[in-house]
């Protein structure tokens, strides 16, 4: 009998193709964000400003890729440089008023289309499946050694 985790990555697998956030460019033309926007001012959001390297130590990115997603975000306004409130060299990214906006307004529009989708689910399930997709989560982070900071 073959273990359950050959479904879990067949499942997982068709999960990523039905992702709510995946087209390209920062704000899409119905004016949501693009997926890795909305992840780094999902970070921000949590985490308060963060640097260049922190961000790079958080999603294991190079210095190149993040300049270049957070030079972007700069130019819609969704994050502003600011100086490292607790007094450090570098430069921190902190999200604006515009950012958390924009932030809000996707995830509302999340949650209302996963809505959608479970809408005869009864409520222990949806919680049953969310505290599932935490353990899943909090265990990839372990072993990757980036844990992500939850409200």
């Amino acid at each position: 009998m073959a273990r359950a985790t050959h479904e879990v990555e067949y499942e997982q697998m068709l999960l990523s193709r039905h992702t709510f956030v995946n087209q390209r460019g920062k704000h899409r033309r119905d004016g949501s964000l693009e997926r890795s926007a909305y992840i780094l001012l999902s970070r921000i959001h949590v985490q308060g400003p963060m640097s260049i390297g922190e961000l790079s130590d958080a999603f294991g990115l190079d210095a190149s890729t993040l300049n270049r997603q957070t030079a972007a975000m700069m130019r819609t306004g969704l994050v502003e440089r600011i100086p490292d409130p607790d007094g450090g060299m570098a430069r921190k990214f902190r999200m604006t008023d515009e950012g958390a906006r924009v932030l809000n307004r996707e995830r509302e529009g999340i949650v209302r289309s996963l809505e959608q989708v479970m809408v005869d689910w009864p409520e222990e399930d949806i919680a049953a499946f969310a505290s599932c997709l935490r353990r899943f989560n909090t265990d990839i982070e372990r072993l990757g050694a980036r844990p992500w900071p939850r409200l």
